[in-house]
């Protein structure tokens, strides 16, 4: 373990515009989320000899003491191979990245590295990557990395507000009948007995908006199966997930919220991840206001398992 001892830290350009909670959480990597919290609660962390809440935001020249803390020794970043993903756009403030399915978008819970540590092992020379936001290691798709401070802050200020249109494709088991419904359903999070994150719909839970559009039926040999256009209007963990599980239409290879038993009949006829695809973004460019549209085609396995499944069935339009 590292040393313990008072720290004093002083905001530079590139840190300032973000929360403390959320610099203090990068800067001690390790250090639990629950500590970094309690010492902002208790009053331990100063800005200018001030105490501060976890929501202030830093400014250029601030100096932040924080208490000693039991930071884990760095784990050698040589055990993370570099790996490039395929790029969708990519200027001097943000880069857009195909993420394909299985590959955490950063480590941790287990995980000892992702697509954020990876891309830093490939851009040794890159001085800023960080995400703007995050997708299950299961689904597939567009990601936003920032490239610099003043873009990734307001990229987390648009996808916090709701200025990012964000929509995914879903295969379902089920007749879904309408072509279009608005989806209101509170989420809570909660640990499984084994430690497991999991959530479910519950009126305790936050508010989470989802726009579900029909785009095609087909009746198989496995029943029938919708397909769908999902628009995000709030970004909770496991959203699209658990809002299409409540309502009886489990996704299609989802190993958490799905059919366990049509899963791995799925399995054997070459379904072998969850089909949930990012597949597109429309926001405005973080520093130019520019409207990007980027859009990411269904990856081959999807696609071929649709064509699969197009041939052996029906469309029901």
């Amino acid at each position: 373990m590292g040393k313990e001892s008072v720290t004093f830290l002083q905001v530079d350009e590139e840190s300032a515009g973000q929360r403390i909670d959320n610099f203090l959480l990068k800067t001690f990597k390790g250090v639990p989320k629950s500590h970094i919290y309690r010492i902002l609660r208790s009053g331990e962390v100063r800005v200018n000899k001030g105490r501060v809440g976890a929501e202030r935001r830093l400014v250029p020249g601030d100096v932040i003491r924080v208490p000693p803390l039991r930071v884990p020794e760095p784990r050698s970043d040589r055990l993370t191979p570099a790996r490039e993903f395929a790029v969708v756009y990519e200027d001097e403030a943000l880069l857009v990245v195909d993420k394909p399915a299985g590959v955490a978008v950063h480590g941790g819970s287990g995980v000892d590295f992702g697509v954020i540590e990876q891309l830093r092992r490939a851009r040794p020379q890159a001085k800023f990557l960080e995400l703007a936001h995050r997708l299950d290691r299961e689904t597939s798709g567009l990601l936003v990395i920032g490239k610099k401070r003043s873009a990734l802050t307001k990229l987390h200020d648009l996808f916090r507000e709701g200025g990012i249109e964000k929509r995914y494709l879903a295969l379902v088991k089920g007749h879904w009948r309408d072509k279009l419904r608005n989806v209101r359903l509170p989420l809570h999070k909660y640990l499984t007995p084994e430690g497991e994150r999991r959530v479910r719909v519950d009126e305790s839970g936050k508010p989470a908006h989802s726009v579900v559009r029909l785009v095609d039926r087909f009746q198989t040999a496995w029943g029938e199966f919708s397909l769908l256009e999902v628009e995000l209007k709030s970004g909770r963990t496991h959203q699209i997930r658990v809002h299409l599980a409540h309502l009886g239409f489990p996704i299609l290879g989802d190993e958490k919220y799905g059919d366990f038993a049509l899963n791995k009949t799925l399995q054997k006829a070459g379904l072998k991840r969850m089909f949930l695809h990012a597949a597109s973004l429309r926001l405005p460019h973080p520093v130019s206001g520019e409207r990007l549209v980027l859009a990411s085609p269904l990856p081959a396995e999807l696609e071929n398992f649709m064509k699969r499944i197009g041939g052996c069935g029906s469309a029901l339009n």
